[in-house]
């Protein structure tokens, strides 16, 4: 057998073997969306997504709260976790590349991103949760975008690096601060990069239940402004652990598969919805 078809053949073992598993993961998601459309799709009422959660025996049960908490719990965390990664990613990217600081913190990123997201929720809660003496989703925010910075900081590393340095040498040739270059020439150049950072940050921290536990816990009132930062604090992936294996009954269990229907097909409208508006022209 010659070189070039050993070369082939070694090819062509690889392709199948890559189509393979990628059919193999496209099978197992498509499954999962099936039972989930499947469990949950007559749960989906007009009261269903109105309603607040209620307890059983207590007719009309929905989940508005816990939507509207999961909103209010995920957006803070984005606001706190996002600008600090997207900060640490410059910083990694422009001015600590080679420096002994730099290697320290992206090391610390890569420790993070492997760090349980129980033992997350048992910190926050023994720093805040035991420090003020109450639950609530403000606390969640934190345990969250604990989750999210490594993810964003080392996304927003990466995009950065891979900006060819002629770029920023003609902006820093035109004048320009080098904050300026970073933000106006290179944020644009790998904008598409750091959005699938930020998304896939939100979608990861959009299905934590452990960190919630400790730290927002559950409610079946509405979340305010006030009780957001005081109280525990209604959210869709503990209202879903309390319904699906906490409850012995049917209907509380169906509330729950129509509460996992919500999330996923919210978390893949988020996803699609930020791909369109920053999707690069050709």
């Amino acid at each position: 057998m010659s070189t070039l078809t050993k070369r082939r053949f070694t090819n062509n073992i690889i392709k199948s073997m890559s189509l393979l598993a990628t059919l193999f993961g496209i099978a197992f998601l498509t499954w999962i969306l099936y039972t989930v459309i499947q469990m949950g799709g007559s749960t989906l009422k007009l009261e269903f997504i109105t309603n607040p959660t209620k307890p059983y025996g207590i007719p009309e049960g929905g989940i508005a709260n816990a939507m509207l908490g999961t909103v209010y719990i995920t957006g803070v965390a984005s606001l706190i976790g996002v600008p600090l990664g997207l900060l640490a990613g410059v910083y990694l990217s422009e001015f600590g590349r080679s420096s002994k600081f730099g290697d320290c913190i992206r090391f610390s990123a890569n420790v993070m991103m492997g760090l349980p997201s129980i033992i997350v929720g048992l910190f926050v809660y023994s720093i805040v949760v035991v420090t003020t003496r109450h639950f609530s989703g403000f606390a969640g925010s934190i345990a969250l975008a604990i989750i999210m910075f490594p993810v964003v900081a080392r996304t927003t590393e990466d995009m950065l690096s891979m900006v060819p340095n002629a770029l920023r040498e003609a902006s820093l040739a035109l004048g320009m601060p080098r904050w300026r270059a970073t933000v106006s020439i290179l944020f644009r150049s790998a904008k598409s990069g750091l959005m699938t950072g930020i998304l896939l940050s939100v979608a990861r921290v959009s299905g934590e239940t452990a960190p919630l536990l400790f730290t927002a816990l559950w409610s079946d009132s509405w979340p305010t402004g006030t009780s957001f930062f005081t109280q525990p604090t209604a959210n869709m992936t503990v209202t879903i652990t309390e319904y699906a294996t906490n409850s012995p009954f049917a209907v509380m269990q169906s509330r729950a598969w129509g509460a996992a229907l919500i999330i996923t097909v919210g978390i893949l409208l988020l996803n699609l919805t930020v791909r369109t508006l920053f999707k690069e022209k050709k």
